[in-house]
């Protein structure tokens, strides 16, 4: 499984690094991000690209995990 931590970047480099990860991994992809709509914005990205995801609070913010 590949990460993309992309805790206190700005956007859009979150959804930027996401989509590069989605193309490169045919598996799946797990997304830390630290801001509610971050979180929102990397879900959407995901369900753009055909894929659903499994979202989970963590101590400093979200993993998102995008399944293939």
């Amino acid at each position: 499984m590949r990460e993309v931590d992309a805790r206190g970047l700005s956007c859009p480099e979150p959804v930027m690094l996401t989509e590069e990860a989605i193309r490169e991994e045919k598996g799946p992809v797990r997304v830390l991000v630290s801001e509610p709509h971050q979180k929102m914005n990397i879900e959407k990205c995901a369900k753009d690209h055909g894929r659903k995801t499994v979202t989970t609070e963590t101590e400093d913010g979200f993993a998102v995990t995008i399944e293939p």
